[in-house]
């Protein structure tokens, strides 16, 4: 039936709108949806020839009425397009903007037992990375509420992976034009300089202005948020 694919296409989005990575490119799904657009584009093309012939027999108000019933159908299947490609195009936004390597497809479901302020930020506090901090502003504009914070290529089309790449290059450009400002900050002002943290993961050692301390599973911390920020939105840490 006519919009059956894309009702399915929609849930699929629902779904995966709130998850931490971005899930494979329904290609098969998104081209059914373009064929049937086409069908029934042919459909009235049709049906608008029949309306201008003006055939004898032929109820003119029905035939109108068909008209119009298909040309939603073919609207609807665009809507749904759009949504589903708008999503998918603010996840790599988000994604972007965390400044998280993209990984390989069987990287994917394998824990990273080491976090990224261990591996790229030894010495340094976790806020001098590029980041959202803790991106309240940036999520309630994208319609997203939690962290994009997996991405692996062979998940995107190749006009997303060539979009996050024109993404990526103009993010650095444009932040490199202030060095001296951190563009990656939240709007919005901390309302606590410390937290209370509980450790949801193993993650290794991790190291701050105020020192080291090694993230076990279920310990707790009270450390400076900003220091934090990134594993929070890794799912590392959670705030108590």
């Amino acid at each position: 039936m006519y919009g059956d694919l894309g009702h399915k296409l929609v849930g699929e989005a629902k779904r995966v709108a709130n998850l931490s990575e971005i899930s494979l490119y329904l290609s098969d799904l998104v081209n059914g949806i373009v064929r049937e657009t086409r069908e029934l584009q042919n459909d009235v093309e049709f049906l608008a020839e029949m309306d201008l012939l003006e055939i004898e027999g032929v109820d003119e108000k029905k035939l109108q009425l068909q008209l119009f019933l298909v040309q939603l159908s073919m609207r609807r299947n665009k809507r749904c397009l759009l949504a589903y490609e708008k999503l998918r195009a603010n996840k790599i936004v988000q994604f972007s903007w965390l400044n998280i390597d993209p990984m390989e497809t069987e990287l994917v479901g394998q824990e990273d037992t080491t976090p990224d302020s261990s591996k790229s930020t030894a010495g340094k506090s976790l806020g001098g990375n590029p980041s959202f901090g803790n991106m309240c502003s940036v999520n309630a504009a994208l319609g997203i509420s939690d962290y994009t914070t997996k991405l692996a290529i062979d998940n995107l089309s190749h006009a997303e992976q060539e979009y996050l790449r024109q993404y990526q290059n103009l993010l650095l450009n444009y932040k490199s034009k202030f060095a001296d400002i951190d563009l990656s900050g939240d709007l919005l002002p901390p309302q606590d300089i410390f937290i209370d943290v509980r450790v949801l993961k193993d993650g290794g050692e991790v190291t701050t202005e105020f020192g080291v301390f090694n993230i076990v599973k279920d310990s707790q911390f009270y450390v400076r948020k900003l220091d934090v920020e990134r594993l929070i939105q890794q799912g590392y840490l959670e705030k108590i």
